[in-house]
């Protein structure tokens, strides 16, 4: 029975913005890990919010199987938290540890790890990294499952230093390219560059500590950035992440693995889903019955080119109620949104420069239809929709159908009407423009 160490490094809010997927965003240390790895060009969050996504992809389940519908320092939970991967890991031997970042739970000890290490309120990598040190330095109990987690690059985001000159820094797609939307990317690339030193050290500690041949390193994020029209929507930028798998030496040399080579670039669609499944099989654990996810090692050994027709994303809370679900396949996307509102929940966008340039031009009035239907071959921002076009009638109800079969599936809880946020959770009113200073009202119970 083959046993590795894991290293589970994740990140706030970065989706695909970095140097290994052609950003102009210079991550140096991402890009040696991927260059020594294998980097996933089509990965996908489950949730484009922060605790469903998180709590998917720990879970090997969709955010709604795993009750996680919102955000856990609002008071959102785990139906189960014994059906998070540390608990399946302690059963095979594995030794849990925390440092940093989680957002699953308010209280991270009810999670279930081995050991959390303090670091205060402040999760940024400068904070993080002394607790992480320490671990990897100190001969840790083996095999371990690390999970390091980094603040960066969540908003406020650091200010641009010499290197992120604002004048020479395109915005993202999705705002206009204005002064204030390039000092605001300016910054995003600070604290990238942060995140991206934080990661780099950690994997230096791992290599200076003897165990880098002996771990599997898991690199992400949990959703896209937080500008306008990317975080907390289930177009591309919001469920569109960054993956990147390092595997052990150990893994390079068993049979299923025969043809990986570093470097490699994976076109298949994968989600954060499928990654507990993968360790499932990796360490030939039984599959725990919860599981929703596929497992990548097809793709890993050479075996095959495609494991997924289509990924599923969603969302339920982010600060305000905000219902909708997606399907995506390699050449649609189709959102359905579940309630009456027709306009923008502003508070579910970060407040930001950018969130302004769109607010002084109108953007409360602004109409979102209830269906969407995009061609991501000739409309890969997903600006045009097709659901009223003609043409796309037999496409648009297959993606229907895809999403009805999905959600009945999975027992949405959205086939059953609105959801109510359980007693106790925080939430903000849909008709709020800020996130900080915004009134929130407290359910009861």
């Amino acid at each position: 029975m083959t046993r590795f160490n894991i290293l589970y490094l994740h990140s706030h809010d970065t989706g695909r913005y970095i140097q290994p997927y052609g950003h102009a965003v210079p991550t140096p240390q991402l890009r040696r890990l991927a260059e020594e790895g294998v980097l996933f060009r089509q990965a996908f969050a489950a949730a484009p919010t922060c605790s469903p996504s998180r709590a998917a992809l720990l879970t090997g389940q969709w955010a709604h199987s795993s009750g996680m519908l919102g955000l856990a320092h609002y008071g959102f939970t785990l139906r189960d938290y014994s059906q998070h991967i540390v608990h399946t890991l302690r059963r095979a031997g594995y030794y849990s540890v925390l440092c940093g970042v989680q957002h699953v739970a308010r209280d991270a000890n009810a999670i279930g790890y081995d050991r959390v290490i303090a670091v205060g309120t402040d999760r940024r990598a400068a904070k993080v990294l002394p607790g992480a040190l320490e671990f990897l330095s100190s001969g840790p109990p083996q095999p371990f499952f690390a999970d390091i987690g980094f603040f960066e690059t969540h908003r406020p985001f650091l200010a641009a230093g010499h290197a992120e000159d604002p004048r020479f820094t395109l915005p993202p797609p999705t705002v206009p390219d204005t002064p204030e939307t390039r000092q605001d990317m300016a910054n995003f690339k600070a604290s990238a560059r942060e995140l991206d030193r934080g990661l780099g050290v950690v994997l230096d500690a791992l290599e200076a500590a003897g165990l880098a041949d002996s771990t599997l390193v898991i690199c992400t994020t949990d959703h896209g950035i937080a500008f306008p029209g990317m975080k907390c929507n289930l177009t591309d930028h919001g469920i569109g992440v960054m993956l990147i798998l390092r595997l052990p030496r150990v893994l390079q040399q068993v049979y299923a693995l025969r043809n990986f080579r570093p470097g490699e670039v994976c076109d298949a669609m994968v989600s954060q889903i499928d990654i507990f499944p993968t360790i499932c099989e990796l360490l030939d654990l039984s599959v725990p019955p919860w599981l929703e996810g596929k497992s990548l090692v097809p793709l890993l050994g050479g075996h095959a080119t495609e494991i997924r027709e289509e990924v599923f994303a969603e969302v339920t809370y982010h600060a305000a109620y905000e219902p909708q679900r997606a399907v995506r396949t390699r050449r649609w996307k189709y959102i359905r949104r579940f309630e009456d509102r027709r306009f923008p929940v502003l508070p579910n966008c970060d407040d930001s420069p950018s969130k302004e340039v769109w607010l002084r031009h109108g953007w409360q009035q602004r109409y979102i239809a209830p269906e969407q239907l995009y061609d991501l071959v000739f409309d890969p921002n997903e600006t045009h929709n097709l659901v009223t076009d003609p043409a796309a009638h037999e496409i648009l109800a297959d993606m229907r159908q895809r999403l009805d079969r999905w959600m009945h599936h999975t027992d949405d809880p959205l086939l059953r009407g609105p959801v109510p946020a359980p007693p106790g959770v925080t939430v903000h009113n849909p008709d709020d423009i800020y996130v900080f200073g915004a009134k929130q009202v407290r359910t009861g119970g």
